[in-house]
């Protein structure tokens, strides 16, 4: 049994009107629980938005790093997220479970592997490595390269804030024991 939330969801019958709108219909607990501090949400959602869909790293991409950052920093509830997010891009089942694995093992492109290794090593040494960078250069602009150094930062600070807080998934969100 997952330990209690820290700070909960913001209850509807507590939510003034300027929450409201700065929720738009988001319901789900990260941003429930994020809003009750409304300046820093406010702020935080643009730039989450950006990235996740005005960002310049194609769809599939953005999601194998972010799914390899939830799975690096145990965050069970942004892969539980992910994983469908991850599908609708154009992941496979067996590519999302293979995330749980090392960047070298069997069954990634060499760029796929590049983007699991910038994951891993921003995780562990706070730096991509000179090769990693070399093959994400091959194919990546310099905004596509700052956007992915972002990205990963960004997944970083949700998973210490959803994990800090101990924010619960929503009901039928699949965790890591799920196949995907």
């Amino acid at each position: 049994m997952a330990p209690s939330p820290r700070i909960p969801p913001l209850p509807e019958g507590e939510r003034d009107e300027d929450v409201r709108t700065l929720l738009g219909g988001l319901e789900l607990n990260l941003f429930t629980t994020v809003v009750r501090h409304p300046g820093l949400y406010r702020n935080w959602i643009p730039f989450a938005g950006k990235l996740l869909a005005a960002g310049r790293i194609p769809a599939r991409e953005r999601e194998l790093v972010i799914l390899r950052t939830a799975w690096n920093c145990k965050a069970e509830y942004e892969w539980g997220h992910h994983n469908e997010l991850g599908r609708q891009a154009g992941l496979s089942d067996a590519e999302i479970k293979r995330v749980r694995e090392r960047a070298d093992s069997d069954g990634w492109s060499e760029f796929d592997a590049a983007l699991m290794r910038a994951a891993d090593e921003l995780h562990e040494d706070a730096a991509i490595g000179d090769q990693t960078w070399a093959t994400l250069a091959e194919r990546y602009d310099e905004p596509q390269l700052i956007e992915l150094c972002m990205l990963i930062g960004h997944y970083h600070l949700v998973a210490f804030t959803l994990n800090s807080l101990r924010v619960q998934p929503e009901p039928g969100t699949p965790g890591f024991e799920a196949p995907g």
